[in-house]
């Protein structure tokens, strides 16, 4: 059988695409690029002030709180749900459709959102031992009251995720990804403004206010183009629908997805609980370095492609394309994510000086967070890697075999965190702090797992995919050889100016990274050599 598409078709399908000259993985990246800079500025700010203080503990414990709800109904089940079934009514030019499934997904959302907010101010003093049991006296008094100030701007996040699957659908990906720089900014002001305030517990609580003000922001930055680009959009509660109840379908079994995946977060907190203090906050610094590549490299190509494969669903070569998607995209992302992986094992203490050390951060808190880092760099590659996998599951409409693999992988991080986080330590008679990175260690043997099993179950529906032996082995080498020499740098170097040290060491390591890998004659160094080279003005 032949598909082709009609006139109507065709020319709806080439509106989708992006209108600049940037592709979607470009425009996912480079929106991601900023809003994780500023993020890191806010997280050093946060550093400076609050440190690993009780107050720290505090901010960071209560944000996982609020962030449940927001991840349990925001980007990743919209993208996983919403933009395969109506960016392919957008591509077939089915406007009234998409209009009324569009309309009737934010009124879903509105009302679950309003019902969760509402009652989760109303019953946080009485579920906060279920997410930080080791906190007592003012630290968990402080927290209680924070979590209760951030939940509304919870349900504005949620409704900003609605905005960002209609704007991916319609092929603008910028604007979504770089609007949490408004949010970052809010919180940055917030602290800034209130500097002189000595007590870090009011700072804590002025953060999370500018917190609230910035996921307002951020969704009216989006929800003009948002409804722009939707030509009939009619509110509604019409679950009637066909396509509505396709999203309906896919949406719960995400959602159980997206939660266990919280639910190992949670864990993690609950058992860093248990840990001497500073260790949640130091949990809280780590994950912002370890998600900074898995954002950039796994959610920016995963993003773009993600419309694009639900766009083709159908076609007699779908899978065949697929297959070609996948491999080309696992290339990409771990020509970036394997020297990372080295960078953050050998050069961890580096990386947090230069983004968070000053204040209250001081060096030995750098080296707490490299010795967590070392230990979450062990399942990088594969958390990358994975989300590609699911993005390619979900372009299928097949929810639940990530699903099924992202429980087992919980369940692994559960048991393997309580051994590797609270019991070694104290069989081995090491200090409690390392318990910290025995659980970032345990949630990346189980990422190993999950990422596994996602690609043995796709390679068994359209073939082989994923990276070559060779592939694997030359970018090992080139980040190897090029991490030992900055390491080599970063031991005899004497400078006592941190951010100086820093930029020389990070700068020895990617001056032998790229050349090394353009002389085994890898196609994506060269791509990005040929880049710097039109952005410098040379032919």
């Amino acid at each position: 059988m032949i598909f082709r598409m009609s006139d109507v078709e065709l020319k709806t399908s080439e509106q989708v695409k992006p209108r600049n000259k940037m592709g979607g993985a470009l425009q996912v990246a480079v929106g991601i690029f900023l809003s994780r800079i500023v993020g890191l500025v806010r997280m050093r700010a946060l550093a400076h002030f609050l440190g690993d203080s009780a107050a720290g503990d505090a901010f960071y414990a209560a944000i996982k709180i609020p962030n449940f709800p927001q991840n349990l109904l925001g980007e990743g089940v919209l993208s996983a749900s919403f933009i395969p079934v109506y960016a392919n009514l957008v591509a077939k030019g089915r406007d009234e459709e998409a209009g009324q499934v569009a309309g009737v997904i934010l009124s879903l959302l509105s009302l679950v959102v309003a019902f969760i907010v509402f009652f989760g101010v109303l019953l946080t003093p009485y579920f906060i031992d279920l997410v930080a049991p080791g906190f007592d006296g003012e630290k968990k008094l402080l927290t209680i009251k924070l979590v209760q100030i951030i939940f509304p701007g919870t349900g504005l996040l949620v409704i900003s995720a609605w905005c960002l699957g209609v704007l991916n659908s319609h092929g603008r990906f910028f604007l979504s990804y770089v609007a949490p720089v408004i949010s970052n900014v809010a919180v940055i002001a917030a602290l800034i403004y209130y500097r002189h305030d000595t007590d870090l517990g009011h700072l804590a609580t002025y953060a999370s206010w500018g917190l609230v003000l910035g996921s307002l922001l951020q969704l009216l930055v989006q929800l003009p183009s948002s409804l722009k680009l939707i030509k009939k959009l009619k509110i509604s509660l019409n679950i009637k629908l066909n396509s509505v109840r396709e999203i309906l379908k896919n949406f719960f079994p995400v959602v159980i997805s997206r939660g266990v995946v919280q639910l190992s977060a949670y864990i993690d907190s609950i058992l860093a609980s248990y840990l001497p203090s500073g260790a949640v906050a130091v949990l809280g610094y780590t994950q912002a370095i370890y998600m900074l590549p898995i954002s950039l490299f796994g959610m920016s190509v995963s993003a773009a492609e993600l419309p694009t494969m639900s766009q083709s669903f159908g076609d007699v070569d779908f899978k065949t394309k697929l297959q070609k998607r996948i491999n080309n995209s696992c290339r990409k992302i771990a020509f970036f994510v394997v020297p990372t992986v080295v960078g953050f094992l050998l050069l961890g203490d580096v990386i947090a000086s230069l983004l968070f050390q000053s204040g209250q951060f001081d060096q030995q808190t750098s080296r707490y967070v490299w010795i967590v880092l070392g230990g979450s760099s062990i399942g990088l590659l594969a958390s990358t890697l994975g989300r590609l996998y699911s993005s390619a599951f979900y372009s299928l409409r097949d929810t639940k075999t990530p699903l099924k693999f992202s429980i087992l992988r919980v369940i692994l991080t559960t048991v393997l965190g309580y051994i590797a986080g609270l019991k070694i330590p104290v069989w081995l008679a090491l200090d409690m702090k390392w318990g910290t990175a025995g659980l970032t260690a345990s949630a990346g043997f189980a990422g190993w797992i999950e990422f596994y099993l996602l690609r043995k179950k796709m390679n068994q529906m359209i073939g082989d995919s994923g990276l070559s032996f060779k592939f694997n082995a030359q970018l090992w080498l080139a980040s190897l050889v090029s991490g030992g020499f900055a390491f080599a740098v970063k031991e005899f170097l004497t400078i006592d100016i941190v951010f100086i040290k820093s930029m020389i060491v990070l700068f020895v390591f990617c001056i032998f990274y790229f050349p090394i890998t353009i002389l085994f004659k890898i196609d994506e160094s060269n791509h990005v050599f040929l880049k710097i080279k039109q952005k410098i003005g040379f032919e």
